[in-house]
């Protein structure tokens, strides 16, 4: 699916369209610094009735949200260096209690999962529009 992105308020159509399609607990979001991963969660969490404020974990590295249908995280994982310490954050614990885990920067640890088990999105950012390809 791809979708293009011009006013904030775009993004509930996004979050709208692939809220049905979610099959797996474990979502990837790729994309450059302020390309808008941290206010495609906010809109995910609203949705997915949290009313919790929904903020960058940049340098908490994971936060936590309570949902009717239980608890989500949000990871940053832009500041770690290897797997190693993504597995001694407990990683694998979150996945495994968890709703659903939303994970930025996902690149160092993207091979440790089965590619059947989560799905990606990937937002650009080019001249003030936004493209979003959720695969």
């Amino acid at each position: 699916m791809l979708f293009k992105i011009n006013t904030l308020e775009d993004w509930q159509m996004v979050v709208d369209a692939i809220i049905p399609k979610l099959q797996h607990k474990i979502l990837l979001l790729k994309g450059n610094l302020g390309a808008g991963k941290t206010t495609f969660s906010q809109f995910l969490l609203k949705s997915l009735g949290s009313i919790d404020e929904v903020s960058s974990p940049t340098y908490t590295i994971v936060n936590e949200y309570d949902t009717p249908n239980g608890v989500v995280f949000h990871f940053d994982l832009y500041r770690i260096k290897s797997v190693e310490e993504v597995y001694d954050i407990g990683m694998e614990d979150y996945l495994d209690n968890a709703r659903l885990c939303i994970i930025e920067w996902p690149e160092i640890y993207e091979d440790q999962l089965d590619h059947d088990t989560f799905h990606t999105i990937t937002i650009e950012h080019n001249e003030g529009v936004r493209e979003i390809q959720f695969n």
